[in-house]
Order: structure tokens, then sequence, then C-alpha cells
């Protein structure tokens, strides 16, 4: 599926940018926001490295295949990446699946309690590392939604993709309120999606490293507690 505007060259490259907090080249976004992203995602594999090892074991000994799984999603400027997740569903249970209810039967028993605590997003740190995504920004979303955004809610792809954001955080039980709904995938699309759109252009608009340790300091206290 083609995404519009995702090879637009540069034109649509200064549009982006100057759509958002990053086209202003702020000192925090042009420097400091990616120095926080590798000081923190750099010490964080390395000392969270026995708990992705614990992981990784405990996927090969409760289910077949592998421990990573990657999905393509659409990042900044509109460019297709590969998301890493440790692997939460039965081989062949379409784990890359975009809608999931909390209730799947897909879901491995280990996998319900890595998705409930967002273990599973760990490996998004090495996503990090490589440049494609940012700890704090608009999470990324596979290429059959965005095609669909509308020019205010493409302002989320003038900035790399985050593992957390303030929809993130409003969203946390998000599966449990699609288990709700009579059309998971249509009350995503049309409900859920755009609220998180909307809170995530109003985040770009307020951009700051206090807000983004908040977040950062939120979204851990919410998956230990």
């Amino acid at each position: 599926m083609s995404i519009p505007a995702c090879d637009q060259g540069k034109a649509a490259k200064a549009t982006w940018e100057s759509a958002s907090p990053a086209g202003k080249r702020g000192f925090y976004m042009s420097y400091g926001k990616r120095a926080l992203d590798l000081s923190v995602s750099a010490v964080g594999l390395l000392v969270l490295s026995p708990v992705f090892l614990a992981i990784a074991i405990g996927i090969k000994l409760t289910s077949r295949g592998k421990v990573f799984f990657r999905q393509t999603r659409i990042g900044r400027q509109g460019r297709p990446f590969g998301i890493f997740k440790f692997r939460s569903m039965y081989t062949g249970g379409a784990d890359d699946c975009a809608i999931t209810v909390a209730s799947d039967r897909r879901i491995t028993p280990l996998g319900k309690f890595l998705r409930r605590c967002k273990l599973d997003e760990l490996p998004q740190l090495w996503n990090v590392v490589c440049g494609d995504m940012s700890l704090v920004g608009p999470r990324p979303e596979v290429p059959a939604y965005v095609a669909h955004y509308t020019s205010e809610q493409r302002v989320v792809l003038s900035v790399r993709p985050g593992i957390t954001d303030p929809s993130s955080l409003a969203y946390r039980d998000e599966e449990t309120i699609l288990e709700a709904a009579s059309d998971p995938e249509h009350f995503y699309r049309t409900r859920i999606l755009p609220d998180k759109l909307a809170r995530s252009g109003d985040y770009l608009q307020r951009v700051t490293f206090s807000s983004d340790l908040r977040i950062i300091l939120e979204t851990l206290g919410s998956s230990l507690f």
C-alpha cells in the first residue's frame, strides 16, 4: 500500500518540520532530546540485559517460535521501519496484528504478563539507539492507518516516534477497552486513534526536557505498579 506524502522529497520534509516544534530548532529538540535518547536507551539496554535474557529464555521455554518479532511501522518523515518487540503470541497467531484485545487466545500466558507490564516493548530501546525512535514521542502506526491520516494528523510524522507519550498513558488499558467494543478494529480506527493523534499533536506543541522526563517517569510507574 502506498503511503501519501512518504516520498514527497524535500518539500514534504520541510512541511512536516515547519509544522512541529522540531522545525523551530530549539536546543532541546535539536540536540538535547537525541542526547537523552542515546544516553538513557544505552544505559537501559546495559542495565536491563539480565531482564532481556530472562524474558528470552521464558519465551523459548513456554512456546515455539522466535524471541523477537518485527513489524513495519511508519516513522519520521513517513519512512517505514521495523519496530522490535518480544513475541507475545503463539507462532502463527499473527503476532504482528494491528489490533489485539485483552482476552485474545493467540496471546501466550507469558505474553499476557509481558503485555500487561509493557515489557514486550523493551526491545524498542534498540530502535531508539538506531535512531528510528525516541524515548518520548507519538506512537508509530502501521502503514494502513497512516495512509488515512488527515493533514493535521500528519504532524506526528515530523518527529521520531516514541516508546511512550501522553496517549500511551491515557490508553494504558487499551486492550481492555477494545475488548468491550463490538467491532474493535472499527472502534480503534474511528475513536481511539483520532484521540491518540490529538493528544500526540498537543504534546508536540509543548515539548520540553521536563515534560519528557515526567512522561518517562509516569510510564515507568504505570508499568511497575
